[in-house]
């Protein structure tokens, strides 16, 4: 028996080409397990999350995401933004997928779609999860101001074939040209700090980059946010704490200040670079951060 129909958005470009290589079969399982898919493929960044949008608010309730972590981000943005509700399933196919890894999703493509294609018919849900917002957009995974914020950008400038790799190229770029320690003023609830940063990351999720376990102790369903503030550091240093970065051994370091936080202002006495979810934003001098408990409902 078919269920009713099921909106599959695609970035056929997401991890340097692999979700578009994989579609036909992801099809394929779908239709075995009966569920009629209506396609939407994206075509240029904000594609996706228009189209999103638009579903939802023409009343689609199931939407189904194959990409990478910028697909997730504009999907839930599509979600966030709609007047109608929405549930999300994922079939991660990007470079990272730090949001598949922090909502215990599988990496296995092909078992992903399995499952979404059991739950769909079945009108299984997984679980719900906390969606973040910064200023007027939301992310899924984290948000972040300063030198993590740059390395994204100079990252998504390269097109090299080497995975979350080119992370780790774009940080040795960052280092090359000089570490920036903008002044910023933080207030959380009960928590203040000011003076100058290397970053501010705001994590929802524990990983960013793909290879980088930033907040260890982050979990997309506690209604918080973790907040990890690294004050200025020599390019030496910086080498340094990047194994622990990895490993999430870093939270510890004495340049290193964490905090748990519901809601959060940074003021930054001069302009600089934010991202979310590894989606450059603009150049800007505050932001304002929250958490939205289980506000999203997955597949």
């Amino acid at each position: 028996m078919t269920t009713g129909s099921v909106s599959l958005f695609i970035n056929p470009t997401a991890g340097r080409g692999r979700a578009g290589r994989r579609l036909s079969r992801i099809l394929e399982i779908f239709d075995q397990a009966g569920v009629e898919i209506e396609l939407h493929v994206s075509r240029a960044v904000g594609d996706l999350e228009a189209q999103v949008l638009e579903k939802v608010n023409a009343g689609t309730s199931r939407i189904i995401v194959a990409g990478g972590d910028g697909s997730v981000h504009e999907a839930v943005n599509g979600i966030m933004r709609a007047d109608n509700s929405a549930r999300l399933g994922v079939i991660p196919s990007g470079t990272g997928n730090d949001f598949a890894k922090a909502s215990a999703i599988s990496l296995d493509w092909e078992h992903a779609a399995r499952i979404l294609a059991e739950r769909t018919s079945t009108e299984t849900t997984a679980r719900r999860i906390d969606i973040g917002r910064m200023n007027d957009r939301y992310f899924a995974n984290g948000a972040g101001v300063g030198f993590d914020a740059k390395v994204t950008r100079i990252a998504r400038s390269y097109h090299w074939p080497i995975g979350d790799l080119i992370y780790l190229v774009a940080i040795f770029r960052c280092m090359v040209d000089g570490i920036a320690s903008p002044k910023v003023t933080i207030t959380a609830e009960d928590f203040h700090w000011s003076g100058p940063v290397t970053l501010v990351n705001v994590s929802n999720g524990p990983w960013v980059g793909g290879m980088f376990y930033i907040a260890p102790m982050a979990d997309n369903s506690d209604g918080q946010l973790e907040m990890l503030i690294v004050e200025p550091v020599s390019r030496l240093r910086l080498a340094g704490l990047l194994p622990k970065l990895m490993q999430g051994t870093h939270v510890d370091e004495s340049e290193i200040t964490h905090t748990s936080v519901r809601r959060l202002q940074i003021e930054a006495a001069e302009p600089i670079q934010s991202h979310m979810d590894g989606e450059v934003g603009e150049m800007a001098t505050h932001f304002d951060i929250e958490i939205l408990p289980e506000a999203l409902e997955l597949i």
